[in-house]
């Protein structure tokens, strides 16, 4: 028989071993491998630590924890974390004991539980979703183990915390599928209002850089006091907090200054050991010390300090802030309803992340849901890649004719990068797919299906699969790569969503459809009485 209870001084020792047996030696918070720091846990009232107790044999299973009060303006948010339990006690309902009795002790003295679930072995996360918490993120590469591990996160509500989320969040576009996404899995009806031409803050002026010290504190609680009403960014503390508790809490702020007065700051955690930076608060005096201040922090974290992930938490109110890290390389990752209470108000908070390591992130183990989340999340890293490939072969894609830099953006933004050796299949006849490949280098041969006769070549800045993106219909031919091709991807899906947002984008790349189809039918000899669109030779 096992039964949960808090845990006490004299089971320190079992909990920390459960730790090592499930994490290893590489775990990054060697804290909870040492018994001072887990007395400290036991003790605190900002804590709730439970054990998982074998009453036959009085030996400890499992353990898991409640972090209350994890923000500085995240008033009843409460985080589940650390729920471990020995591998020697697996498949015993250990886990989900665990979790139904930490839901029992601190559900009436919080509005929101969140989860940082561990994907490479998703034991937490079907517990989670088992009892209720809803997915609303996914950090790809955020943990440090053996190797770098991805986190879902997932979001509960108790209370009246939904009641008191502030409506109609104001998001740039490319948050707008994640937060349509994440709102529906906590069934709240997506409202945000999609800001399409919010600008980035502007590049900003010279400033000298030091670290805080006491003697520009006064100056910078002066200019918060003064300029924060409407903060942008969300963490953990915040400067009043004062300045020993902030080192004691291994918190930094980088402060611009100019002519000798500061002009604004950045706070935040460098985890050396995980090689992480999150970024708490920005305040600044004039808006031109803003993207400054983010610069100098990218330079030190990929200088200095050779940081692998970078993250922020944004109000979904600010898209200003959105655009200006956006521009910056930072992603959204996870879109959380209702997290933060100011003033009398729960605020949406946006979480954006900059990965400084290659991405090898695989999905195959989560969940439905995760994994759908999952996907949507990493197509914008992948999309990454992408920008500079198109950016150099922007000149000879013809689709792209006509498209300003900030609607060539928006375009490439929707691709994926794809490759294709000498000799391979890129698609068969009556094969049916429901995307278009934008060939940025090498050449393809579209082949008969019946006799094989080579029907055309599809060369650099052409495209193929464009009536299959269009009509969902099948392809009429077999296309084959000549030589190694790369080619940028674009789906069916996220071409009606980014026409659906941009009009003006679609009817270009509409017209230069037409053209490039036109242009090849003219080079295979086609008359035009007898042009079908199912017999285009790119399909």
């Amino acid at each position: 028989m096992i039964r949960i209870r808090e845990a006490k001084m004299e089971d320190v020792r079992e909990i920390s071993e459960i730790f090592l047996a499930c994490y290893g030696v590489h775990y990054p918070y060697a804290d909870y491998y040492q018994e001072q720091s887990l007395y400290k846990l036991i003790y605190s009232d900002d804590t709730l630590l439970l054990v998982a107790e074998d009453m036959n044999t009085n030996r400890i299973l499992g353990t898991a924890s409640v972090i209350l009060e994890v923000g500085a303006l995240s008033d009843l948010v409460g985080e589940f974390g650390r729920l471990a339990v020995h591998p020697d006690a697996r498949n015993r309902g250990v886990g989900k004991m665990l979790m139904g009795e930490r839901l029992r002790r601190v559900k009436d003295r919080l509005q929101v539980g969140i989860v940082d679930a561990r994907v490479s072995h998703p034991y937490t996360l079907k517990i989670a979703e088992a009892y209720n918490f809803h997915v609303v993120g996914f950090m790809p590469q955020k943990m440090l183990l053996a190797e770098r591990e991805s986190l879902a996160l997932l979001v509960q509500y108790f209370g009246s915390a939904l009641e008191l989320r502030r409506n109609h969040p104001r998001i740039i576009p490319e948050v707008a599928a994640l937060a349509q996404m994440s709102l529906e899995n906590c069934c709240i009806t997506p409202d945000a209002i999609i800001e399409e031409d919010a600008p980035a803050y502007p590049p900003g002026g010279t400033y000298d850089v030091r670290s805080l010290s006491t003697d520009g504190y006064a100056s910078l609680l002066r200019i918060e006091r003064g300029r924060v009403r409407h903060r942008e960014i969300f963490g953990p503390v915040r400067l009043h907090y004062g300045f020993f508790k902030l080192q004691a809490h291994r918190c930094e702020y980088l402060i611009a200054r100019k002519d000798h007065h500061v002009a604004g700051a950045i706070g935040f955690t460098h985890d050396p050991v995980e090689k992480t930076v999150t970024i708490f608060e920005l305040i600044a005096l004039h808006d031109d010390v803003i993207r400054f201040l983010l610069n100098e922090l990218l330079r030190n974290c990929q200088e200095l300090w050779k940081v692998a992930y970078i993250e922020v938490e944004v109000s979904a109110m600010a898209p200003r802030m959105q655009r200006t890290l956006l521009e910056l390389g930072f992603l959204p990752v996870a879109y959380v309803p209702a997290l933060v209470f100011v003033e009398v108000e729960r605020l949406d908070v946006i979480k954006f992340a900059r990965l400084l390591t290659p991405l090898t992130m695989h999905t195959e183990h989560l969940s439905p849901r995760a994994k759908t989340l999952a996907e949507l999340v990493l197509q914008r890293f992948r999309s990454r890649s992408v920008l500079p490939r198109i950016a150099q072969a922007v000149q000879e894609l013809a689709i792209f004719a006509g498209l300003d830099d900030e609607q060539i953006h928006r375009l490439a933004g929707a691709c994926t990068l794809r490759t294709f050796t000498a000799g391979q299949v890129m698609f068969q006849a009556n094969e049916t797919t429901t995307e278009m490949l934008l060939l940025l280098d090498g050449t393809v041969t579209v082949n008969h299906p019946a006799n094989e006769q080579v029907l055309g070549v599809v060369a650099k800045g052409e495209c193929l699969g464009e009536i299959s993106l269009l009509t969902h219909s099948v392809h009429t031919a077999t296309a084959i790569a000549q030589s190694n091709v790369e080619a940028a991807v674009l789906s069916h899906q996220d071409l009606v969503e980014l026409i659906r947002q941009r009009p003006d984008i679609g009817l270009l790349i509409y017209r230069n459809l037409a053209t490039g189809l036109a242009s090849k039918l003219k080079r295979a000899g086609i008359p035009w009485k007898e042009r079908h669109p199912l017999s285009l030779h790119s399909d």
